[in-house]
């Protein structure tokens, strides 16, 4: 019998990235909490915290290829520590905020751009060095925590909200992130991937051969955003981007708007991300053994249908069951997106590269919050910012069909000129 593999220790970093990427987007995702107590409490419009909110999602957006950058220049353990500091000091001053602008500043723009550092983008190419056959795996774990975050802090958050009031509902969210964030990044977070990182050696103790993890050592920057594939993975984050946000911001309002009650309607949200737990377990098994373009627009397509049914559903049975149906295939396109292009740019990239793709996500996020308070404002409907976000996600999955599985490069005197193997 060959000797007993060890436990690889990659995967304590993927469960610590986990419960990180929990608390971001579950606190990222809980704007619509927030979001009717703000109203009341600075004596603005919808349409204008609407503003403050997608001003938010940009600069989120814009972090997103800075914590990249600063992640390969710097390494995942700075960008974590920077993003937790900064978390912290802008949620005190969301605290004692007293006017709007002061709102903007501190939850809007300084929480967004901390969230951004701590957030998916910091750890998809830590977890892409350190794993190679089962990337997509530990990448769609990663998912997980997402997903985790939805089904948890909307309740929790909506429940520390009414307790306590937003003001140290909020606080609470920055000490517990700063505890557990630094302390992750110093004592966990290792650089130091092993040779053949999860292949590891054989039962004879000799070298892995494995398939390189930069397939295109002298791929530019320049060069990869001219290629097809980058603007495919960016238009699935934009419709993922668009819909995640406007649910995220505009879920809770409009659930109340049709009926349901405050708790009711974050139970929901929240069962959205419950479902997508096991999920995105499942989803994670398949991610290396089936095409991932065929998953990543499978999910986009069930997205799509959700934003119509959550609006047409009028009972809370109709609505939990939606929910719960909806959220099975809700998460994983993080994942796929990103495991998507680290095998067709290499890991030398994929940190700044899907940092920029994600920009599209928050592009997306920053109009589609907007749209949903003017829509309902100007046309008393949530039919405009749900039904288009329906539309968007359903040209994702077509676009996602479309996606190549490798990179082919032809090379010229000078110059190299980047086109993509058609799919099969």
């Amino acid at each position: 019998m060959g000797k007993k593999r060890e436990f690889y220790y990659g995967w304590i970093i993927v469960y610590a990235a986990t419960f990180i990427t929990f608390l971001t987007v579950g606190m990222r995702m809980s704007i619509g909490p927030f979001f009717l107590p703000m109203l009341e409490d600075f004596a603005i419009s919808r349409t204008g915290l609407s503003a403050i909110i997608a001003t938010g999602m940009f600069l989120y957006g814009i972090g997103m290829p800075l914590a990249g950058y600063l992640e390969k220049r710097w390494g995942t353990k700075f960008v974590l520590i920077s993003g937790a500091i900064i978390v912290f000091l802008s949620s005190l001053w969301a605290k004692f905020s007293s006017s709007p602008f002061e709102l903007l500043m501190s939850f809007g723009i300084f929480l967004s751009l901390g969230l951004a550092f701590t957030s998916q983008i910091a750890f998809t190419p830590i977890i892409s060095r350190w794993f190679i056959k089962r990337k997509g795996q530990a990448l769609f774990y990663l998912s997980t925590g997402s997903m985790a975050g939805i089904a948890g802090m909307n309740p929790v958050v909506t429940f520390l909200i009414r307790s306590f009031g937003w003001h140290q509902a909020i606080l609470i969210f920055a000490i517990v992130f700063l505890l557990i964030v630094v302390p992750t990044a110093l004592f966990i977070i290792r650089e130091d991937v092993p040779e053949g990182a999860d292949v590891g050696p054989d039962a004879t103790g000799a070298k892995p051969k494995v398939k390189p993890q930069d397939p295109h050592p002298d791929l530019t920057l320049r060069e990869a955003f001219k290629t097809l594939p980058f603007w495919q993975i960016a238009i699935g984050l934009f419709a993922c981007g668009y819909g995640m946000n406007l649910l995220g911001t505009h879920g809770i309002p409009m659930l109340v708007d049709h009926g349901f009650t405050e708790v009711t309607a974050s139970l929901a949200i929240g069962a959205i991300g419950l479902a997508a737990i096991p999920g995105t377990l499942i989803m994670g098994y398949f991610a290396d053994r089936v095409p991932r373009k065929n998953l990543l627009a499978l999910i986009y397509f069930v997205r799509g249908l959700a934003f119509i049914f959550l609006v047409m559903v009028t009972v809370v049975f109709q609505l939990y069951i939606v929910a719960m149906i909806s959220g099975v295939v809700w998460a994983g396109n993080m994942a796929l997106s990103s495991a998507i292009m680290s095998d067709i740019y290499g890991v030398r990239l994929v940190g700044i590269m899907f940092g920029w793709a994600y920009f599209s996500h928050q592009v997306a996020a920053t109009f589609s919050s907007l749209l949903g308070g003017w829509a309902f404002e100007t046309f008393h409907t949530h039919w405009i910012s749900f039904g288009s976000a329906a539309v968007v996600l359903f040209m994702a999955g077509f676009v996602s069909l479309r996606l190549p599985t490798a990179l082919k490069r032809k090379k010229q005197t000078k110059t190299n000129i980047s086109t993509e193997v058609p799919s099969h």
